[in-house]
């Protein structure tokens, strides 16, 4: 149950997967500032303000993980973002989250795609699942144009989450050219 740990150019034009291990301590105090900002804690499991020595103990730990993989998204020369991968069932399935740079708009969809991505090409996994607050329409209804189904639903911190799940071959018809032309 290894992940690829390496960073990776992705089919998205111009964007590079940074692992948080390789990452320098300005890129991981400004991931734990986006982590930490009201509008990105307010859709997390756990809402509670992280302190830096918390955030760093958390990524020294993904170094002898290897059942999570966590990246910073670069787009050109700007941070959009963070996605990861976790509970990996090699070939198998893949749990995914993201979130945007809370001061910038409009990356969802590359975040989203970017992740589909290494799912299906680098992990290689047939299925991705994720989990939504039900309230966060804006997320929920950019899963649903990717072709995630509902599959369950589960209330955490008294709020009620969706569990979706995206099969290899629900994928949206150009990210399975996508797959299919570079395999």
């Amino acid at each position: 149950m290894n992940l690829q740990k390496d960073g990776a150019i992705n089919s998205v034009e111009n964007i590079q997967l940074l692992n948080f291990i390789d990452l320098g301590q300005e890129e991981k105090e400004m991931i734990l500032e986006w982590r930490n900002h009201p509008k990105v804690r307010k859709w997390m499991y756990n809402q509670e303000r992280i302190e830096l020595e918390e955030h760093l103990r958390f990524i020294d730990s993904l170094k002898s993980r290897n059942d999570r993989l966590y990246f910073l998204v670069k787009k050109q020369d700007e941070y959009i973002g963070v996605i990861d991968f976790t509970q990996l069932v090699k070939k198998v399935s893949v749990h995914v989250g993201i979130y945007s740079n809370p001061n910038l708009k409009g990356n969802g969809i590359i975040l989203l795609h970017t992740t589909i991505d290494y799912s299906f090409k680098n992990l290689k996994v047939k299925r991705v699942f994720l989990e939504v607050f039900a309230e966060n329409d804006k997320a929920y209804n950019l899963y649903k144009k990717f072709n995630f189904k509902e599959i369950s639903e589960k209330i955490i911190n008294n709020k009620k989450v969706i569990c979706m799940e995206l099969k290899k071959k629900r994928a949206c018809k150009k990210h399975i050219l996508e797959i299919r032309d570079r395999n």
